[in-house]
């Protein structure tokens, strides 16, 4: 799955709930403290992508099942995140340092 299918926008809140099993006002009380961040239609309607959705699941792992509460949920997503742009820049150099020995 390429970067730009995982965060197409593709899903509406009540399928979004229905995946996660998670109440609709949850979900938009998530996105109201930045854990989300779905895409708007021109009607203001909220899309949700995979991304998105696999958020929303990562959180309902830490909350239900390990018992984090939602500042602690806060911190794991950012050293997620960070990790994830370590992940990639590290990638890249590898592969700029291959480029530089052929």
């Amino acid at each position: 799955m390429s970067t730009h299918d995982y965060d197409e926008p593709l899903y509406v809140i009540s399928v979004v709930a229905k995946i996660v099993e998670m109440h609709p006002q949850t979900i938009r009380h998530y996105e109201r403290i930045g854990f989300i961040r779905p895409s708007r239609t021109q009607g203001k309607m909220r899309l949700y992508s995979r991304k998105d959705v696999d958020c929303l699941t990562r959180i309902v792992h830490f909350t239900r099942d390990m018992g984090v509460n939602l500042a602690g949920v806060e911190v794991i997503l950012k050293l997620l995140d960070e990790m994830e742009e370590l992940r990639t820049k590290m990638i890249s150099e590898i592969e700029e340092q291959r480029g530089k020995k052929k």
